[in-house]
Protein backbone atom coordinates (compact mmCIF):
# COMPACT_ATOMS: atom_id res chain seq x y z
CA UNK A 1 0.00 0.00 0.00
CA UNK A 2 3.11 2.49 -0.55
CA UNK A 3 0.91 5.49 -2.35
CA UNK A 4 -2.32 4.84 -0.13
CA UNK A 5 -1.64 7.02 2.62
CA UNK A 6 -0.70 9.96 -0.22
CA UNK A 7 -3.69 9.41 -2.51
CA UNK A 8 -5.93 9.68 0.66
CA UNK A 9 -4.47 12.62 1.92
CA UNK A 10 -4.06 14.33 -1.38
CA UNK A 11 -8.06 12.99 -2.13
CA UNK A 12 -9.30 15.14 1.17
CA UNK A 13 -7.47 18.07 -0.04
CA UNK A 14 -8.84 18.13 -4.02
CA UNK A 15 -12.32 16.77 -2.70
CA UNK A 16 -11.99 20.19 -0.41
CA UNK A 17 -11.68 22.98 -3.21
CA UNK A 18 -15.34 23.35 -5.23
CA UNK A 19 -14.85 22.72 -8.81
CA UNK A 20 -18.33 22.13 -10.35
CA UNK A 21 -18.26 21.79 -14.24
CA UNK A 22 -17.51 25.81 -15.63
CA UNK A 23 -15.62 26.65 -12.30
CA UNK A 24 -12.59 24.64 -12.03
CA UNK A 25 -9.69 27.04 -11.91
CA UNK A 26 -8.92 26.85 -8.70
CA UNK A 27 -9.07 23.08 -8.61
CA UNK A 28 -6.17 23.53 -12.47
CA UNK A 29 -4.15 25.78 -9.71
CA UNK A 30 -3.87 23.32 -6.98
CA UNK A 31 -3.03 20.49 -9.21
CA UNK A 32 -0.30 22.30 -11.73
CA UNK A 33 1.33 23.43 -8.51
CA UNK A 34 1.40 20.19 -7.56
CA UNK A 35 2.98 18.36 -10.54
CA UNK A 36 5.27 21.17 -10.85
CA UNK A 37 6.38 20.91 -7.34
CA UNK A 38 7.15 16.72 -8.51
CA UNK A 39 9.56 18.42 -11.36
CA UNK A 40 7.09 17.74 -14.26
CA UNK A 41 6.44 20.24 -17.32
CA UNK A 42 2.90 21.75 -17.49
CA UNK A 43 0.34 23.15 -19.81
CA UNK A 44 -3.25 24.45 -19.12
CA UNK A 45 -4.93 24.49 -22.83
CA UNK A 46 -7.73 27.35 -23.87
CA UNK A 47 -10.47 25.28 -22.77
CA UNK A 48 -8.70 24.51 -19.13
CA UNK A 49 -7.35 21.57 -19.42
CA UNK A 50 -3.94 20.52 -17.21
CA UNK A 51 -1.61 18.65 -19.72
CA UNK A 52 0.96 17.33 -17.61
CA UNK A 53 4.15 15.79 -19.75
CA UNK A 54 6.46 12.84 -18.39
CA UNK A 55 9.52 11.99 -20.11
CA UNK A 56 9.29 8.42 -21.29
CA UNK A 57 12.24 5.92 -21.69
CA UNK A 58 11.53 6.05 -25.82
CA UNK A 59 10.17 9.08 -27.62
CA UNK A 60 8.85 6.25 -30.39
CA UNK A 61 5.20 7.03 -29.22
CA UNK A 62 3.21 9.18 -26.91
CA UNK A 63 0.37 7.89 -24.63
CA UNK A 64 -2.02 9.32 -22.73
CA UNK A 65 -4.21 8.91 -19.46
CA UNK A 66 -7.40 11.22 -18.44
CA UNK A 67 -9.17 11.67 -15.68
CA UNK A 68 -11.47 14.65 -14.64
CA UNK A 69 -11.62 17.12 -11.82
CA UNK A 70 -14.84 19.40 -12.90
CA UNK A 71 -17.74 17.91 -10.76
CA UNK A 72 -21.78 17.57 -10.53
CA UNK A 73 -22.90 21.32 -8.95
CA UNK A 74 -25.79 23.91 -9.06
CA UNK A 75 -26.40 27.37 -10.82
CA UNK A 76 -28.44 30.01 -9.60
CA UNK A 77 -31.21 29.91 -12.09
CA UNK A 78 -33.28 33.30 -10.72
CA UNK A 79 -33.75 34.85 -6.95
CA UNK A 80 -37.31 34.09 -5.71
CA UNK A 81 -39.58 36.44 -4.54
CA UNK A 82 -39.04 35.31 -1.09
CA UNK A 83 -35.42 35.72 -1.41
CA UNK A 84 -34.31 32.08 -1.61
CA UNK A 85 -32.84 30.21 -4.88
CA UNK A 86 -34.07 29.14 -7.49
CA UNK A 87 -31.32 26.94 -9.12
CA UNK A 88 -30.89 25.07 -12.14
CA UNK A 89 -28.33 21.53 -12.71
CA UNK A 90 -24.83 21.44 -13.76
CA UNK A 91 -24.45 17.79 -14.77
CA UNK A 92 -26.83 15.07 -13.24
CA UNK A 93 -26.68 14.42 -9.41
CA UNK A 94 -29.53 12.30 -7.85
CA UNK A 95 -32.01 14.89 -6.96
CA UNK A 96 -33.05 13.24 -3.89
CA UNK A 97 -29.92 12.49 -2.25
CA UNK A 98 -29.99 16.70 -2.53
CA UNK A 99 -33.03 17.46 -0.68
CA UNK A 100 -31.35 18.84 2.92
CA UNK A 101 -27.71 19.23 2.08
CA UNK A 102 -25.73 22.16 2.53
CA UNK A 103 -23.58 24.66 -0.12
CA UNK A 104 -22.15 27.41 -0.69
CA UNK A 105 -22.96 29.86 -3.37
CA UNK A 106 -19.57 31.60 -5.24
CA UNK A 107 -20.58 35.15 -6.64
CA UNK A 108 -18.97 36.72 -9.66
CA UNK A 109 -17.42 39.17 -7.56
CA UNK A 110 -15.55 36.41 -5.63
CA UNK A 111 -17.99 36.45 -2.22
CA UNK A 112 -19.57 33.38 -0.60
CA UNK A 113 -22.68 32.31 1.35
CA UNK A 114 -23.83 29.03 2.65
CA UNK A 115 -27.08 27.72 2.33
CA UNK A 116 -29.51 24.59 2.62
CA UNK A 117 -30.97 23.15 -0.69
CA UNK A 118 -34.48 22.20 0.53
CA UNK A 119 -37.75 21.07 -0.77
CA UNK A 120 -40.23 23.90 -1.64
CA UNK A 121 -42.64 21.72 1.14
CA UNK A 122 -39.60 21.22 3.79
CA UNK A 123 -41.54 21.29 7.17
CA UNK A 124 -43.24 17.93 8.49
CA UNK A 125 -45.96 20.08 10.34
CA UNK A 126 -47.00 22.51 8.06
CA UNK A 127 -46.91 20.62 4.51
CA UNK A 128 -48.79 17.01 4.07
CA UNK A 129 -46.61 16.05 0.95
CA UNK A 130 -43.78 17.32 2.94
CA UNK A 131 -42.24 13.45 2.48
CA UNK A 132 -43.71 13.01 -0.89
CA UNK A 133 -43.55 15.83 -3.19
CA UNK A 134 -41.39 15.04 -5.79
CA UNK A 135 -37.78 16.17 -5.56
CA UNK A 136 -36.89 18.43 -9.28
CA UNK A 137 -35.13 21.70 -9.85
CA UNK A 138 -39.02 22.95 -9.79
CA UNK A 139 -39.98 21.80 -6.40
CA UNK A 140 -36.70 22.49 -4.44
CA UNK A 141 -34.74 25.53 -3.57
CA UNK A 142 -31.65 27.18 -1.47
CA UNK A 143 -32.39 28.97 1.60
CA UNK A 144 -29.65 31.15 2.71
CA UNK A 145 -27.89 31.52 5.97
CA UNK A 146 -28.57 35.17 5.39
CA UNK A 147 -31.16 37.84 6.69
CA UNK A 148 -33.54 38.11 3.63
CA UNK A 149 -37.27 38.02 3.43
CA UNK A 150 -37.11 39.61 -0.42
CA UNK A 151 -35.76 39.44 -3.82
CA UNK A 152 -34.16 42.83 -3.37
CA UNK A 153 -32.08 41.86 -0.04
CA UNK A 154 -30.63 39.01 -1.83
CA UNK A 155 -29.85 41.31 -4.03
CA UNK A 156 -28.00 43.40 -2.05
CA UNK A 157 -25.54 40.36 -1.24
CA UNK A 158 -24.17 40.90 -4.94
CA UNK A 159 -26.07 37.27 -5.30
CA UNK A 160 -27.02 36.92 -9.31
CA UNK A 161 -28.12 34.66 -12.10
CA UNK A 162 -25.30 32.32 -13.52
CA UNK A 163 -23.54 32.37 -9.74
CA UNK A 164 -21.98 28.44 -9.36
CA UNK A 165 -23.40 26.47 -6.31
CA UNK A 166 -21.29 23.76 -5.16
CA UNK A 167 -22.54 20.58 -2.48
CA UNK A 168 -20.84 20.15 0.79
CA UNK A 169 -19.05 16.98 -0.02
CA UNK A 170 -19.14 15.74 3.51
CA UNK A 171 -16.07 14.04 3.11
CA UNK A 172 -14.73 11.27 5.37
CA UNK A 173 -12.15 8.59 5.67
CA UNK A 174 -13.07 5.38 7.62
CA UNK A 175 -10.96 3.27 10.02
CA UNK A 176 -11.98 0.56 7.82
CA UNK A 177 -10.49 1.84 4.60
CA UNK A 178 -13.41 3.49 3.31
CA UNK A 179 -13.57 6.96 1.70
CA UNK A 180 -17.07 7.99 1.03
CA UNK A 181 -17.99 11.50 -0.14
CA UNK A 182 -19.37 13.05 -2.78
CA UNK A 183 -17.79 13.83 -6.37
CA UNK A 184 -15.23 10.66 -6.03
CA UNK A 185 -16.35 10.81 -9.43
CA UNK A 186 -13.62 10.94 -10.33
CA UNK A 187 -11.08 12.99 -7.99
CA UNK A 188 -10.48 9.76 -6.68
CA UNK A 189 -8.96 8.66 -9.97
CA UNK A 190 -7.05 12.27 -10.70
CA UNK A 191 -5.49 11.23 -6.88
CA UNK A 192 -4.60 8.06 -8.48
CA UNK A 193 -3.24 9.57 -11.15
CA UNK A 194 -1.26 12.01 -9.23
CA UNK A 195 0.00 9.55 -6.87
CA UNK A 196 1.44 7.49 -9.61
CA UNK A 197 3.58 10.78 -10.62
CA UNK A 198 4.05 11.21 -6.73
CA UNK A 199 5.60 7.76 -7.29
CA UNK A 200 7.49 8.26 -10.37
CA UNK A 201 9.14 11.45 -9.66
CA UNK A 202 10.46 9.87 -6.12
CA UNK A 203 11.43 6.39 -7.27
CA UNK A 204 13.15 8.51 -10.27
CA UNK A 205 11.51 5.60 -12.68
CA UNK A 206 10.41 6.36 -16.51
CA UNK A 207 6.97 5.09 -18.14
CA UNK A 208 8.50 3.30 -21.60
CA UNK A 209 6.66 5.62 -24.02
CA UNK A 210 6.18 10.15 -23.56
CA UNK A 211 3.51 9.96 -21.68
CA UNK A 212 0.82 13.10 -20.75
CA UNK A 213 -1.34 12.43 -18.18
CA UNK A 214 -4.75 15.09 -18.93
CA UNK A 215 -7.14 16.47 -16.15
CA UNK A 216 -10.17 17.78 -17.58
CA UNK A 217 -12.66 20.35 -16.68
CA UNK A 218 -15.97 19.73 -18.77
CA UNK A 219 -16.63 16.15 -18.76
CA UNK A 220 -19.79 16.20 -16.73
CA UNK A 221 -21.08 18.05 -19.49
CA UNK A 222 -19.64 15.48 -21.99
CA UNK A 223 -16.98 17.15 -24.03
CA UNK A 224 -13.99 17.34 -21.43
CA UNK A 225 -11.55 15.86 -23.68
CA UNK A 226 -12.79 16.10 -27.24
CA UNK A 227 -9.54 17.61 -28.54
CA UNK A 228 -6.40 15.53 -27.55
CA UNK A 229 -2.84 16.23 -28.74
CA UNK A 230 -2.40 14.39 -31.89
CA UNK A 231 1.21 12.89 -30.79
CA UNK A 232 -1.08 10.77 -28.71
CA UNK A 233 -1.88 7.57 -30.18
CA UNK A 234 -3.76 5.50 -27.16
CA UNK A 235 -4.96 6.65 -24.40
CA UNK A 236 -7.12 5.28 -20.78
CA UNK A 237 -9.55 7.04 -19.33
CA UNK A 238 -9.48 6.78 -15.15
CA UNK A 239 -12.31 7.22 -14.35
CA UNK A 240 -15.11 5.88 -11.10
CA UNK A 241 -15.48 2.26 -12.06
CA UNK A 242 -19.67 0.89 -11.71
CA UNK A 243 -21.42 -1.07 -8.91
CA UNK A 244 -24.43 -2.63 -9.10
CA UNK A 245 -27.26 -5.42 -10.37
CA UNK A 246 -24.99 -8.10 -12.11
CA UNK A 247 -21.68 -6.06 -12.30
CA UNK A 248 -18.87 -7.89 -11.14
CA UNK A 249 -17.46 -4.52 -9.67
CA UNK A 250 -16.82 -3.88 -5.79
CA UNK A 251 -15.75 -0.92 -4.09
CA UNK A 252 -11.70 -2.82 -3.51
CA UNK A 253 -11.68 -3.20 -6.97
CA UNK A 254 -10.24 -1.49 -9.98
CA UNK A 255 -13.16 -1.78 -12.61
CA UNK A 256 -11.79 -2.61 -16.74
CA UNK A 257 -14.61 -1.41 -18.77
CA UNK A 258 -15.19 -3.13 -22.05
CA UNK A 259 -18.09 -1.29 -23.32
CA UNK A 260 -20.30 1.44 -22.07
CA UNK A 261 -22.73 3.77 -23.96
CA UNK A 262 -20.71 4.62 -26.59
CA UNK A 263 -20.03 1.25 -27.50
CA UNK A 264 -16.88 -0.83 -27.09
CA UNK A 265 -13.49 -0.20 -25.95
CA UNK A 266 -10.31 -1.23 -28.06
CA UNK A 267 -10.41 -4.91 -27.69
CA UNK A 268 -6.42 -5.43 -27.18
CA UNK A 269 -6.02 -2.53 -24.88
CA UNK A 270 -8.60 -3.91 -22.87
CA UNK A 271 -7.71 -7.31 -22.99
CA UNK A 272 -3.94 -6.12 -22.09
CA UNK A 273 -5.39 -4.33 -19.30
CA UNK A 274 -6.79 -7.41 -17.87
CA UNK A 275 -3.85 -9.53 -18.18
CA UNK A 276 -1.93 -6.78 -16.63
CA UNK A 277 -4.14 -7.18 -13.83
CA UNK A 278 -3.64 -10.99 -13.17
CA UNK A 279 -0.18 -11.07 -14.08
CA UNK A 280 0.54 -8.45 -11.17
CA UNK A 281 -1.85 -9.78 -9.00
CA UNK A 282 -4.00 -6.81 -9.03
CA UNK A 283 -7.80 -6.53 -7.88
CA UNK A 284 -9.40 -6.21 -11.05
CA UNK A 285 -12.51 -6.97 -13.08
CA UNK A 286 -14.44 -6.57 -16.41
CA UNK A 287 -17.56 -4.63 -16.79
CA UNK A 288 -20.61 -3.25 -18.96
CA UNK A 289 -21.37 -0.06 -17.97
CA UNK A 290 -24.82 0.73 -19.69
CA UNK A 291 -25.31 4.35 -18.80
CA UNK A 292 -21.98 6.13 -19.52
CA UNK A 293 -19.51 7.99 -21.71
CA UNK A 294 -15.88 8.34 -20.43
CA UNK A 295 -13.34 11.39 -21.86
CA UNK A 296 -12.29 8.76 -24.41
CA UNK A 297 -15.57 8.61 -25.59
CA UNK A 298 -15.15 12.37 -26.08
CA UNK A 299 -12.24 12.06 -27.91
CA UNK A 300 -13.29 9.83 -29.70
CA UNK A 301 -16.19 11.87 -30.69
CA UNK A 302 -14.23 14.57 -31.39
CA UNK A 303 -12.57 13.04 -34.31
CA UNK A 304 -9.36 12.08 -32.53
CA UNK A 305 -7.40 9.47 -34.25
CA UNK A 306 -6.62 7.50 -31.58
CA UNK A 307 -6.79 4.27 -29.06
CA UNK A 308 -8.76 3.84 -25.93
CA UNK A 309 -9.47 2.24 -23.18
CA UNK A 310 -11.28 2.67 -19.58
CA UNK A 311 -10.65 1.76 -15.87
CA UNK A 312 -11.29 3.05 -12.60
CA UNK A 313 -11.98 2.26 -8.87
CA UNK A 314 -15.32 0.75 -8.17
CA UNK A 315 -17.48 3.63 -6.59
CA UNK A 316 -20.83 3.02 -5.21
CA UNK A 317 -23.62 4.68 -5.37
CA UNK A 318 -22.61 7.36 -8.45
CA UNK A 319 -23.97 10.56 -8.49
CA UNK A 320 -25.30 10.17 -5.13
CA UNK A 321 -23.18 9.86 -1.55
CA UNK A 322 -20.89 8.03 -2.96
CA UNK A 323 -18.10 5.59 -1.66
CA UNK A 324 -15.20 3.66 -2.47
CA UNK A 325 -12.28 1.76 -0.84
CA UNK A 326 -8.56 2.53 -0.29
CA UNK A 327 -7.83 -0.79 -1.78
CA UNK A 328 -9.33 0.11 -4.96
CA UNK A 329 -7.32 3.30 -5.58
CA UNK A 330 -4.23 1.45 -4.46
CA UNK A 331 -5.49 -1.62 -7.34
CA UNK A 332 -6.19 1.39 -9.87
CA UNK A 333 -2.57 2.97 -8.85
CA UNK A 334 -1.38 -0.21 -9.25
CA UNK A 335 -3.05 -1.10 -12.96
CA UNK A 336 -1.96 2.49 -14.52
CA UNK A 337 1.62 2.08 -12.99
CA UNK A 338 1.93 -1.41 -14.62
CA UNK A 339 0.30 -0.31 -17.96
CA UNK A 340 2.89 2.83 -18.45
CA UNK A 341 5.41 0.06 -17.88
CA UNK A 342 4.59 -2.49 -20.37
CA UNK A 343 1.70 -1.01 -22.77
CA UNK A 344 -0.14 -2.57 -24.72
Amino acid sequence: MKQTSYTATFLVDLLNIPSPTGYTDTAIRFLREEAEKMGYRTEVSPKGNLRIFVEGMDALKTIGFCAHTDTLGLMVRSIKGNGNLAFTLVGGPQMATLDGEYCTIHTRQGKTYTGTILSNSPASHVFKDAGSSVRSEETMEIRLDEVVTCKADTEKLGIANGDFIAIDTKTQVTSSGFVKSRFLDDKASVAVLMGVLNELSATKTKPKYNTEIILTVYEETGHGNSWVNPDITEMIAVDMGCIGLDLACSERDVSICAKDSSGPYDYAMTTHLSNLAKQENIRAVVDIYPFYGSDVSAALRGGNNLRGALIGPGVGASHGMERTHLDALQATHDLVLAYMKQPA
